[in-house]
């Protein structure tokens, strides 16, 4: 038997199949982009700013790309550290050619191929040329974040803003007519949940002055939220977003959560199982609220966050030092739920465990809450951060199919910092395609190319805007 070695990520890339092939080139590849889910600077989408060098898009606040430079012996300097773009450009390339099997090595280079026309490699040979090459495109009208953003067919994204924001940015855009593509904020409270960090009481100094509510009790912290979700609500919030380290429940009465908050605010320390309590009370009401409003509760955990205490003193957070948790008590993820169940106050939930051992975990927990009210009303959430690889996707997406319905599946989320990142759900749907078509090949399902089209359309987009409740239509 001859086998024929595949071109390196060609048209076909990590397609294995013939129905693979069909599925992606005739549906996934053709389908618009809604991303409920990122980081980016809405301040640079109103401006439509431009990057001055790769350098400038691709590694200024990649943690991803750090950790790997570092895995590469490079040293801070060329990482977050002063040295010239140039130079940290290089560190980079050398580290990439030696990232075969990473994400990293596939997602630069279909970025490189989608916004840039490069289908040679990156290494550190090919520097220099790379380097040049995307400088020069960088200066196009075309490479700006707006343009950029209309390239990848994006037709929504939401952002993650902190209660507190004003939402100026969010304003200006949606008061410009010349671009068409929606951009709403999407409520992130973590700073105001916390309580046990050291800067909580200056937190909630701003969030009295954003919301006109003097906060001395957890009552008024109740009513400031509230002031402040009708206002989310009102320039087209229609999700929220938790990064929490487990899906807590310690139930406690009224009276306990406002004694644990004097304490708070006293400067007394607070123990672990207080701060349960007082987080389990804080995601009970917020909960209610977003069924009230109509809103999407998305819950992020399972990591442990900022472990090198050096790094963490010199970078700040989210600099590419945290890890994987193991702990995630089942019994409180599914006693929360049933809380808010009981209370008839249980939104749309979208659970996400960066420990992929948790897949099957949250599989069944999704089948205990699912109801008539909405289409797969309790969602797993994409497979994530850690996990947005090829083994990551299939083992998630795989999980799914196994306990509840991938049919139903919301798809890709961006959760980036980069508009560099859009091609990130073509990696996914072709993932995807390449699954569903072995699946077919494999007479596990039948090529019923209506029924195959209406499933892949709807991971790819269809799923999450009728989901989410955006105001778009369906493809």
């Amino acid at each position: 038997m001859v086998c024929i070695m595949k071109e390196f990520m060609d048209k076909d890339f990590m397609l294995s199949t013939e129905t693979a092939m069909e599925l992606y080139h005739a549906i996934a590849e053709k389908m618009p982009i809604v991303d409920y889910h990122c980081h980016i600077n809405p301040q640079e989408i109103a401006e439509d700013r431009k990057f001055d060098n790769i350098t400038q898009v691709w590694l200024g606040g990649d943690h991803y790309k750090w950790r790997q430079m570092r895995s590469n012996g490079v040293d801070e300097y060329y990482i977050t550290g002063d040295a010239p773009a140039r130079e940290k450009f290089q560190k980079w390339a050398e580290t990439l050619e030696k990232a075969i099997g990473n994400p990293l090595f596939h997602w630069s280079h279909l970025e490189l191929q989608r916004f840039f026309g490069y289908y040679g490699v990156l290494d550190g040979d090919t520097a220099e040329e790379v380097w040049n090459l995307c400088n020069a495109k960088l200066q196009e009208d075309s490479m700006s974040v707006r343009n950029l953003i209309r390239r990848s067919n994006v037709k929504l994204l939401c952002t993650t803003d902190d209660p507190v924001d004003d939402l100026k940015w969010h304003k200006k855009i949606k008061e410009d007519e010349s671009f068409e593509v929606q951009v709403l904020p999407a409520w992130r409270p973590d700073k105001a949940m916390n309580l046990e960090k050291p800067e909580y009481p200056d937190y909630l100094a701003k969030l009295s002055a954003a919301s006109s509510v003097e906060i001395k009790s957890f009552a008024d912290l109740k009513k400031a939220l509230s002031v402040r979700m009708d206002f989310f609500d009102s320039m087209g919030c229609k999700v929220s977003d938790h990064g929490i380290d487990y899906v807590m429940y310690e139930p406690a009465s009224d009276e306990e959560i406002e004694r644990i908050f004097a304490a708070r605010m006293a400067g007394e320390t607070i123990s672990k199982e207080d701060a349960a309590k007082y987080k389990t009370a804080f995601m009970l009401f917020v909960a209610s609220k977003y069924e009230e409003l109509g809103w999407v509760m998305q819950l992020h955990y399972g990591c442990i966050r900022d472990n090198n205490t050096t790094m963490y003193n010199l970078l700040g957070p989210d600099t590419g030092f945290d890890c994987i948790s193991n702990y995630a008590p089942a019994s409180q993820l599914a006693g929360f739920l049933n809380a808010v169940n009981e209370a008839k106050n249980l939104p749309k939930t979208v659970l996400y465990s960066l420990n992929p051992g948790d897949d099957e975990l949250i599989g069944t927990i999704l089948g205990c809450f699912q109801g008539s009210d909405a289409v797969g009303k309790i969602q797993q959430g994409s497979a994530w951060w850690f996990n947005d690889h090829k083994t990551g996707m299939r083992k998630q997406m795989t999980s799914l199919a196994n306990l509840g319905l991938l049919g139903n599946f919301l798809g890709m989320l961006t959760d980036s910092r980069s508009f560099l990142s859009y091609p990130r759900h073509e990696y996914f749907r072709r993932i995807m395609c390449d699954l569903i078509g072995g699946w077919v090949e494999n007479g596990e399902y039948p090529k019923n190319m209506k029924n195959l089209e209406k499933i892949v359309k709807g991971i790819c987009y269809n799923n999450a805007v009728r989901y989410f409740g955006f105001p778009l239509d369906e493809v």
